[in-house]
């Protein structure tokens, strides 16, 4: 079943795509800080893609936090609340990992997060704060798949980034927690906007 649902949302990507000229769509994280503007790569990771554009058109995102920053790695989000309760209403099947789609782990670029197992990635997504190479070395079976960059809102990022951090008993991982919470307030895909006239 899973295998047919990303068949579908890559045929529904490339035919969108093709119809409106467009291959990388963007979305707006409007957070706490200040907006962030991504551009993904549909084509190199049409399933990762698919997968994050499907949260971000169903509001899943929206008041999700950055629950863990981490200032000399990356800053991670996209599936727990304020109160650090890993949201679970609107997710979907995990995804097929698509790490050897020849895009590294180098500042800027966001990233699917996942469990330990290679095909577990769901809702959640990280920023690459530094060039972490690492990441593009294969562990258990896979590395970690990037699918997209920040093409707006660096400056925000490192806002995000260098926020103070706490340890905290809901989220077990060390000083990575947002002492004043992070929120994305919304996840708009700008290629559905409405232009505004100016």
């Amino acid at each position: 079943m899973r295998a047919i649902t990303t068949l579908l949302a890559m045929t529904l990507i490339s035919n969108s795509a093709l119809a409106e000229g467009k291959t990388n769509p963007k979305v707006t994280l409007e957070t706490t800080l200040g907006n962030i503007v991504l551009e993904l790569d549909a084509v190199k990771a049409p399933i990762s893609t698919a997968n994050f554009l499907q949260y971000a058109k169903e509001g899943f995102y929206n008041g999700t936090i950055f629950h863990r920053v981490m200032p000399g790695f990356m800053i991670q989000g996209g599936g727990m609340d304020k109160d650090l309760n890993k949201k679970t209403a609107g997710m979907h099947s995990p995804i097929k990992n698509e790490w050897e789609n020849g895009l590294k782990n180098v500042i800027g670029t966001i990233s699917m997060a996942r469990t330990s197992a290679p095909d577990s990635a769901t809702s959640q997504f990280f920023i690459n704060v530094v060039d972490n190479a690492s990441l593009d070395v294969p562990r258990g079976g896979a590395a970690y798949a990037v699918f997209g960059k920040v093409v707006e809102g660096m400056d925000v990022v490192e806002k995000i980034r260098n926020t103070p951090t706490e340890n905290n008993p809901k989220y077990p991982g060390g000083k990575v927690v947002p002492v004043t919470p992070v929120i994305i307030k919304s996840a708009i895909v700008k290629d559905e906007m409405p232009a505004k006239g100016k």
